[in-house]
């Protein structure tokens, strides 16, 4: 678990409350179920079409991420690339074969299948790029869910407190519900700027902070991939891949 993530939400609705109270309201005051469904669920709607069912759902598999971050350990990586060029120089090719069994990582897998079957340097990167391009983009996309609810939220808030402000307007006869009223209006408003800028829109920047350095260990595995069909010797290729460390 990421404690600096966890910290920030817990953070955030914190803030919520006792803002809320500090500005003598109540915390009470902070429920409206209409605005809940206008807010969140009008959110929703609008996800839903703009994009495909997969992609919603990718990016409710990627959720877990923000919370429970992957360990992007560069010179761990490069280590055990100059370990895996070191066995190719005494054993050959064929010497990582047993190396591809110990992997769970599904990139490095078919990087090293495409090593140990012999093919050509430039044949390894082309494929591996096209890999990288492909989960790249579905990572991404899967981000832009969560930057595009951050986009929609606060102009459905807009939307609750106009429909509000319509149902104090035909109570006006009635002093006595105008307060109520009014207060219960600009909820929806606080809902959907506070889910935008507490959560979607730093849920979404964090995403792709983690996908761009995803990104980066997959082309140094790439680098390193070819580095070692193209029979470099191990501290060269340490050497070249220790650039990506500064």
């Amino acid at each position: 678990m990421d404690p600096v993530s966890i910290a920030g939400t817990i953070l955030a609705l914190a803030v919520l409350v006792v803002g809320t109270v500090l500005k003598g309201s109540t915390v009470g005051a902070l429920w409206n179920p209409a605005a809940f469904v206008i807010v969140i669920f009008g959110t929703l709607a609008a996800l839903l079409v703009q994009n495909q069912g997969k992609v919603l759902k990718h990016a409710l598999k990627m959720l877990s991420m923000i919370y429970r971050p992957p360990r992007h350990q560069t010179a761990d990586l490069i280590r055990r690339i100059v370990e895996w060029s070191e066995i190719s120089r005494r054993q050959g090719l064929l010497g990582l074969e047993p190396q591809i069994e110990t992997e769970s990582d599904s990139f490095i897998v078919k990087g090293l299948q495409l090593l140990v079957d012999g093919g050509e340097p430039e044949a390894i990167r082309s494929v591996l790029e096209v890999d990288l391009d492909t989960r790249e983009a579905i990572d991404l996309a899967g981000a832009k869910v969560y930057e595009n609810a951050g986009i929609y939220s606060p102009t459905l808030g807009i939307i609750g407190a106009v429909m509000g402000l319509m149902a104090v307007m035909q109570n006006l006869a009635d002093p006595s519900k105008l307060g109520h009223g009014i207060a219960a209006a600009f909820v929806a408003t606080i809902y959907g700027v506070a889910l935008a800028n507490m959560f979607m829109l730093p849920m979404a920047a964090r995403l792709r902070g983690l996908i761009g350095k995803q990104t980066q260990m997959r082309e140094i595995l790439i680098d390193g991939l070819v580095s070692i069909a193209e029979g470099d010797n191990p501290r060269q290729i340490e050497a070249k891949l220790q650039g990506y460390l500064a």
